[in-house]
This record gives C-alpha cells, sequence and structure tokens, in this order.
C-alpha cells in the first residue's frame, strides 16, 4: 500500500518550537500531506527530543562526535532517513551545516527556516539570537522569517515562504525572537511544510 502521506524528519538541535509547531499544525489538520515520523538531534539533551517523545515519534541522536565527524554523521543520518523511508527533511533549529553532497542527495527534499526576510541578516554566523541582534544594531523596523529550501550555500536556497513582523520600540534580541517565532516561523514553516509535501505526494501519484 502506498503512504498517503509524505514521510517527515525534523531534525533539531534545541529547545524545539518550531518542531512542536510542526506537530500541533498536524493536529489541527493544517499540515495533512506530510506526518512527522521521524526526530534527529545531534544533541542528546536537547528538549526537543522530549517533545518527540510525548508526541509518540521516533528520536534519534546522531552528532559529529558520535560519528567521528561531519562525514560520519551525515553518513549515519542517511542510514536513518532511509530506514524510515523519509520524503521531507525540516530543519528546525538544527545548528550543523550540512555538506554540499547531503544537500544534493536530498535536491529540493530539505527545507529550513531562518528568523529574518531573507537576503537581510542571513548567511554564515548568521543564527539564533545574532540574527536578531544584527537587526536591531541597523536600526530596521520590520523584520520576518523566511522557510527555504536548502543547499550547500547557508540560507542560499530558493525562498518558498516569507512573513513580516514588525519591529516595536524597547525591542531586546529576546522579545524580537520571540515575536517572529509566533508571528511568523510558527505559521509558515508547517505551512511551508503542508504545501512541498503536497507537492512530493502529487509526484508519486
Amino acid at each position: 500500500m502506498m503512504d498517503r502521506k509524505a514521510r517527515i524528519a525534523v531534525l533539531v538541535s534545541g529547545g524545539g518550537t518550531n518542531l512542536q509547531a510542526i506537530l500541533d499544525a498536524e493536529k489541527s489538520g493544517v499540515l495533512h500531506s506530510g506526518k512527522v515520523t521521524l526526530v534527529i538531534s545531534n544533541k542528546r539533551d536537547a528538549f526537543a527530543l522530549t517533545r518527540a517523545q510525548n508526541a509518540g515519534v521516533a528520536t534519534a541522536v546522531i552528532g559529529k562526535k558520535e560519528c567521528g565527524g561531519q562525514e560520519g554523521m551525515e553518513k549515519e543520518m542517511i542510514r536513518t532517513l532511509e530506514e524510515y523511508r523519509i520524503d521531507l527533511i525540516v530543519l528546525a533549529g538544527f545548528l550543523s551545516i550540512l555538506s554540499a553532497d547531503f544537500t544534493r542527495k536530498y535536491d529540493h527534499r530539505i527545507i529550513n527556516v531562518h528568523p529574518s526576510l531573507i537576503p537581510s541578516f542571513c548567511g554564515a554566523g548568521f543564527y539564533g539570537l545574532k540574527v536578531h541582534e544584527a537587526a536591531l544594531a541597523k536600526g530596521v523596523k520590520v523584520t520576518g522569517a523566511t522557510v527555504h529550501f536548502v543547499n550547500e550555500i547557508p540560507d542560499g536556497g530558493e525562498i518558498i515562504a516569507q512573513k513580516a513582523v514588525t519591529v516595536e520600540a524597547g525591542d531586546t534580541p529576546e522579545t524580537l525572537q520571540r515575536r517572529v517565532m509566533e508571528q511568523a516561523e510558527w505559521i509558515i514553516l508547517p505551512a511551508s511544510a503542508e504545501s512541498v509535501c503536497a507537492e512530493i505526494m502529487s509526484r508519486k501519484e
């Protein structure tokens, strides 16, 4: 029998708030063409693993240290992704750059959410709070989030969705980070996962 839903793996490194947004979207029906079947963390103590377990999703810890470096880590990841017959990989706060070989293998099948309106405040070195610190230092009035396909260039793949968020007077990197998550990331990441899953499934028919 053919799977009726695309099988999603979410790659995480930390708390897993974006993972939670995807799991919630699955529950509410926003995400109905795909199903989270695997969560991989490169950090053993990531709270995202607990979120996955609470949702009954299989988990794996695959880090550079355990695998003797980047190449070993990616080899083990590919083996695990194939074992679970994964169709789409979602990077949700995954703090490890993937090699060109890896991204080519999964061309147009890896998506990432970045906490700015690309091409602003993106690329190597821009992650987490650093993005919001840079936006505030520049004095921008509008920021937001971008979901894009992943290629070998950090934040360089084609854009799937963007949503703008207003910068408010008195914002700190932390308050801005929270607002960008709530008003942009948690909305466009599940919606983008849905549109890419629907596309993957239409090609399978």
